[in-house]
């Protein structure tokens, strides 16, 4: 499974980075990788996560490892 990462000055793996995204435990996710784009809010660094909410959706969050901004590419 994918490697820890920082978030929010807390240690986080895929699946709790995809719960801080979508506000519920996901069934799968993928590795944490880095999204190489800058949050619109903070400037920070943006991390994305692939992930399952439900068995027929697959969606691809992200996350800033500074702030609390976050969206979907179901936006």
């Amino acid at each position: 499974m994918s490697q820890n990462r920082v978030v929010e000055g807390r240690m986080v793996n895929a699946v709790r980075l995809a719960e801080l995204i979508e506000g519920e435990r996901p069934m799968e996710a993928t590795e944490i990788e880095d999204a190489e784009r800058t949050c619109p809010d903070c400037g920070g660094d943006v991390l994305q996560v692939g992930y399952m909410p439900s068995v027929s959706e697959f969606v691809t969050g992200y996350k800033c490892q500074n702030c609390e901004w976050h969206e979907t590419d179901r936006e």
